[in-house]
């Protein structure tokens, strides 16, 4: 009997065992919900929107490959590639290379939970939503925050930086290095020399832009980065990888006091990933497998693509979006061509329209997601993410004839 028959033999089974409790005095009193009693067809979109993007087939094979349990000797091997995928794509030498188990959030708390205590200074700069999440996330364990604060689609200098960094004396600078609430790519040049100078980790936050705008996290002294699994990248959301630096690792395991989350320790996570040099891995959690053949295929496919050039096709593409923007009459939001994020463009809102009704006719009648504003761009933005496979001229066309086209239907108000 084959695997499948196998399969459908136990269903079937289920099935029979399902009926039977239901028919006898069972003293269950919840019912099998009737929505889970027949199929779901998931319905194909072109996901254009700020993330998750659309996953390619050989990404989606991939993870549909037989399970392993999660501490077998090929799925550590699998992890290994991908500790050597994500050095690629920081372009680090970092020891301390791994995945966290969880979406771009988490690798931000692994990092805060990490690298601060309750009573340290910390540093913020926020132009845009994930300066502000950040901010909260501090505070949440007791730190002292202090922020810089910019208008939406807008970046700071390093002098301004360099002020705050002798101003507040934190242990810890964070920096979103493609805001894609604003369409905001930071410049990263110099910043972390900055913080070195003045005694102090720099953190950025690469999830919008990886793979997408270059960034060097040795070359431009960056000690903690990581991003998520679901933009350039195209894996599915759920791992998100992150590096640490020597400087940070010294001042993480020198700490006085134990992070605020087991789950996020790591000292834990350094042995689970095989990062401590330890000759064996103990159990902590228990790792989403299928999802990291995943990840470790999207890897591939950057490390296949190659880092220059997939920061060209990204350039290249949105430099054509932008073009055929203002042939159409709509306008990039960010005005300083060199700050706007290749990867997830930000179009001022058309006057007159309700963005929610173009985002609306737009999924109905093209079958595409594009979004409006986040956090501080709310009713200011219409957001376009261009990722990866995404990344290409016919779908650029494709979304200036959707926005042609509901420009035209939508209500346009005359006041």
């Amino acid at each position: 009997m084959n695997e499948t028959r196998i399969m459908q033999t136990c269903c079937s089974s289920l099935r029979h065992t399902t009926g039977f409790f239901l028919a006898s005095m069972s003293p269950l009193y919840v019912p099998p919900p009737e929505c889970l009693l027949k199929s779901f067809t998931v319905p194909r979109r072109y996901l254009f929107g700020p993330g998750p993007s659309n996953v390619p087939p050989r990404i989606l094979t991939a993870g549909s490959q037989p399970m392993l349990g999660h501490l077998h000797a090929e799925t550590i091997e699998i992890m290994d590639h991908i500790k050597s995928g994500i050095q690629y794509a920081f372009q680090t030498q970092n020891r301390m290379t791994l995945a966290v188990s969880g979406p771009g959030h988490a690798a931000m708390e692994c990092a805060i939970f990490n690298s601060v205590e309750c009573g340290d200074s910390v540093l913020i700069a926020v132009n845009g939503i994930w300066g502000e999440r950040a901010a909260e996330i501090a505070e949440r364990i007791g730190a002292k925050v202090n922020k810089i604060v910019t208008s939406a689609g807008s970046y700071f200098r390093n002098d301004e930086i360099e002020q705050a960094l002798s101003k507040y004396k934190p242990v810890l600078f964070f920096l979103t290095h493609g805001e894609s609430s604003t369409g905001v790519v930071h410049p990263i040049d110099g910043i972390g020399e900055l913080c070195h100078r003045y005694n102090c980790l720099f953190l950025v936050d690469s999830v919008a832009a990886l793979g997408g705008s270059p960034i060097y996290m040795d070359k431009q002294d960056i000690d903690i980065m990581y991003t998520g699994s679901q933009k350039v990248l195209n894996v599915p959301p759920g791992t998100a990888p992150i590096s640490f630096s020597e400087r940070a690792c010294c001042r993480i395991f020198s700490r006085k006091t134990k992070p605020v989350s087991y789950f996020l320790d790591l000292s834990w996570l350094a042995n689970y990933w095989g990062c401590d040099r330890k000759s064996a891995r103990a159990y902590h959690h228990t790792g989403p497998v299928t999802a990291l053949y995943s990840l470790r295929e999207g890897l591939a496919i950057l490390a296949e693509t190659g880092l220059e050039n997939s920061w060209k096709r990204h350039k290249d593409v949105a430099a054509y979006f932008h073009e055929g923007l203002e042939r159409i009459g709509l306008k990039p939001f960010v005005e300083d061509k060199k700050a706007r994020l290749p990867t997830v463009t930000t179009i001022v809102a058309p006057p007159g329209y309700d963005w929610r009704e173009i985002t609306g006719y737009i999924m109905k009648n093209h079958n595409i997601e594009i979004s409006g504003g986040l956090g501080p761009s709310v009713g200011m933005v219409l957001r376009v993410g261009l990722m990866g496979c995404n990344s290409n001229k016919p779908y650029v066309d494709m979304i200036l004839e959707a926005l042609t086209d509901a420009l035209k239907h939508c209500h346009k108000s005359k006041v």
